[in-house]
């Protein structure tokens, strides 16, 4: 399809431009500083007073801080012995915030390395250009609400590069990358947090060869309002999406209200809310058992989103491809599911379709929720599929129009599955 080509073509220009600006972060340091454990007092130092192309390398061990911040720097290099190896511990925390913050530090390499137990996110990286994270362990022994929100967490930066990281325990995303442009995740494992990965606001991203299980919902690719920019052009493909049906843990506060992770329902495989111009295909998501995919609006989740919209938001998901997945639920909603504010709304269109067609008995919901909510209602008009919601799979009971609009007015609910209008060509 033509859209899809174009999509194609801009998320492919977008990766040669991370790629080729990430290179310049393996140039040669004309610093070059190392530690041993028991240095933490000289590292908080070096980092403090970091000059331009300086690198820090942390030997094998375990560090102990209270956090750490670097700012206002270019050609940085901080990276441990591995993973496996380099440990840095904030448990001493006493306040929140981050364990490790970033801003304004260009040509930043964090990579080889684990960070552990914060108060809050455990790496932050704010306002930043040519990015990589690379080889990072982000985890919390305990997944629950006193966790720190996010793991992985770039902000407001330009060209970034996430692989083979491993984010788990986060009370809000593992791997977050937020009001950026130009972003690559690729071989991440994302595990036990609400959401293993969401791309927010965030423009020209690929997300590709990553497993996000054992969460909450997997993928979230969400536009939010009263934020910097608005995002797009996101492609995920080839991910393996699975089995995330964990309790919603999500704290109260900024990400845990109306407009946060809290609402993403036990048992999503990936949540498209308010986003434009996505495509997903060749992904497996399996046994996600509330909804494989769920397209959305800003309306499902805040009735004043219409005033709400400007030039850096629009409520209305458009443009989304969906095609050549394999997708699949298990035989009932998860337990968490019944007790979450969404999750029993879509038990709910589930009770209602197998109620209306008695061919449906005992049926599953269908594998592609749409809530339903188009531009329609901002135009006052009644076409069918305005959007371009487009989606082309091969199984069966792969579509429900959940008709949200209606969902309080019982005598007018009338969820459909059928698919045709938008079975794009």
């Amino acid at each position: 399809m033509k859209k899809n080509a174009s999509i194609r073509m801009i998320t492919f220009l977008s990766v040669i431009t991370v790629l080729f600006s990430c290179k310049s972060n393996e140039d040669n340091y004309k610093i070059n500083l190392s530690f041993n454990p028991g240095d933490e007092s000289k590292i908080i130092d070096a980092c403090l007073s970091l000059k331009d192309s300086t690198s820090i390398l942390l030997k094998a061990g375990t560090y102990k801080f209270e956090n750490l911040s670097m700012a206002l720097t270019k050609h940085i290099s901080f990276k441990g012995e591995g993973h496996d190896k380099t440990i840095l511990d904030f448990s001493s925390q006493t306040q929140g915030g981050e364990g490790i913050r970033v801003t304004n530090v260009n040509d930043f390499v964090f990579e080889n390395i684990s960070i552990r137990d914060s108060k809050g996110d455990l790496i932050k990286i704010n306002g930043s250009t040519n990015v990589v994270v690379r080889d990072v362990h982000a985890t919390w022994k305990v997944a629950d609400s006193t966790s720190g929100g996010y793991a992985i967490y770039p902000v407001l930066c330009k060209n970034v590069l996430i692989e083979n990281c491993y984010a788990s325990g986060s009370s809000d995303a593992g791997i977050y990358v937020g009001q950026s442009d130009k972003v690559i995740v690729r071989n991440c494992k994302a595990v036990k947090n609400v959401a293993g990965c969401e791309i927010e606001n965030t423009s020209h991203a690929d997300v590709y060869d990553n497993e996000f299980y054992d969460n909450t919902a997997g993928f979230l690719i969400f536009d939010l309002p009263g934020l910097s920019k608005r995002g797009g052009f996101v492609k995920a493909y080839n991910n393996n999406i699975h089995d995330n049906n964990l309790r919603n843990f999500a704290k109260s506060g900024s990400f845990g209200t109306s407009w946060g992770v809290g609402n993403a329902a036990p048992g999503s495989g990936v949540i498209i809310l308010a986003a434009s111009n996505i495509e997903l295909y060749n992904n497996k998501i399996v046994n996600n058992n509330t909804s494989a995919i769920t397209i959305a609006s800003g309306f499902a989740v805040d009735e004043k989103a219409g005033e709400k919209i400007n030039d850096k938001y629009f409520p209305i998901s458009q443009n989304i491809s969906i095609h050549d997945n394999e997708l699949k639920m298990g035989g009932a909603f998860p337990k968490p599911a019944y007790e979450h504010h969404i999750g029993k709304i879509l038990v709910a269109v589930e009770q209602q379709l197998n109620a209306k067609d008695p061919k449906r008995t005992n049926k599953r919901i269908p594998l592609i929720t749409y809530d339903g909510i188009s531009t329609n209602i901002l135009k006052n008009e009644n076409k069918e599929n305005p959007d371009k919601i487009c989606i082309n799979e091969t199984e069966e009971n792969i579509f429900v129009f959940a008709d949200f609009l209606n969902i309080t007015k019982p005598e007018m609910w009338n969820p459909s599955t059928n698919v045709a209008a938008y079975n794009c060509k």
